[in-house]
């Protein structure tokens, strides 16, 4: 199969018609086997409803719907367990993206031999204020902080060879950071396509302001456990080290002093109590970093989700 197209939606009952016709007529002008994966993140309006109608008229479409609303992330993660294709491309469901992309990122993939390419809304029809400088300045603290020069790494609008997919797990909120996943699990020719951003058709956003607050604590979180995740003891035992020696040296100091004058007051120097409590945060430290170790990536069950129904998906 040449294409799985991942589409997350939460109540998108108006433009899934519309975005379905699309899909098929771009599909059959490039001669392209392909499937759609819908997935329904626990939507209130009639979207499932929609997929299932739209399921029936050509089983290219198939579906997943949650019992509850998880997040994009969940979505995106359970469709790209489903996918089948070469080429995965993800893209929204409110009619912001352009079909119209998918022959040009495929070709980015398959011939240019990009692992991952992502989408640049270099002209965004968002409110300034609100979503544009925020999302400028979290993209740029992710540049600086993954090394991976991308201009827009939340754009919905993304291309992934199949390996790429299915070696990464998309979390909590980490779908803004599939980039940074991808370049921890191994994959580091990753690419940028200028992409059109379509104004709104139908709906409102489903995303506040506090998006990016999240954004910059899962790509703190990210940064932290793609380097220490397998050995944790690197981070915690270097601090934990440095915090131990710093308060033995510091009482080192304090019991030499007290040997050369026996007038010397310890108990009543400041150092003396910077000293113990440095080295009650460097042996603590060091017991977090050993049961780090002990359990680091043993929560199995934080990625199962309720999936009500499906529709074409084994």
């Amino acid at each position: 199969m040449d294409i799985s197209v991942v589409i997350p939606l939460f109540n998108e009952e108006e433009s899934l018609p519309e975005l379905s016709e699309w899909l098929v007529r771009v599909m059959n002008e490039n001669y392209f086997s392909y499937e759609v994966i819908m997935v329904d993140d626990g939507s209130t309006d009639c979207s499932w409803q929609v997929i299932e109608d739209i399921s029936n008229k050509n089983k290219n479409f198939k579906g997943i719907k949650f019992q509850r609303n998880y997040g994009k992330s969940a979505a995106l993660n359970e469709g790209f367990k489903a996918a089948q294709g070469d080429v995965v491309i993800t893209m929204d469901a409110d009619m912001q993206d352009s079909p119209d992309e998918i022959p040009e990122l495929r070709k980015m993939i398959i011939v240019d031999g990009f692992d991952m390419v992502s989408g640049w809304k270099k002209k965004r029809f968002d409110n300034k204020l609100t979503k544009n400088l925020p999302s400028k300045i979290f993209n740029a603290v992710a540049r600086r902080i993954s090394k991976i020069k991308l201009h827009d790494f939340n754009c919905g609008l993304k291309a992934y060879k199949k390996k790429v997919v299915k070696s990464i797990e998309v979390y909590g909120e980490m779908h803004r950071n599939i980039p940074v996943l991808a370049k921890w699990a191994g994959f580091r020719k990753i690419g940028e396509k200028v992409v059109e951003h379509r104004p709104r058709k139908y709906g409102v956003t489903k995303f506040g302001w506090e998006r990016f607050i999240n954004g910059f604590l899962d790509l703190s979180t990210l940064t932290f456990v793609g380097r220490f995740s397998k050995r944790p003891m690197h981070f915690f035992g270097l601090y934990g080290t440095l915090f131990f020696v710093f308060g033995l040296c510091s009482s080192l100091y304090l019991i030499i002093a007290k040997i050369i004058d026996a007038d010397y007051g310890i108990t009543n120097k400041p150092l003396f109590f910077i000293a113990l409590t440095a080295m009650i945060i460097g042996m603590q430290l060091f017991l977090a970093g050993f049961i780090a170790e002990l359990i680091v990536r043993n929560a199995t069950d934080r990625n199962n989700y309720l999936v009500e129904k499906k529709i074409g998906i084994n």
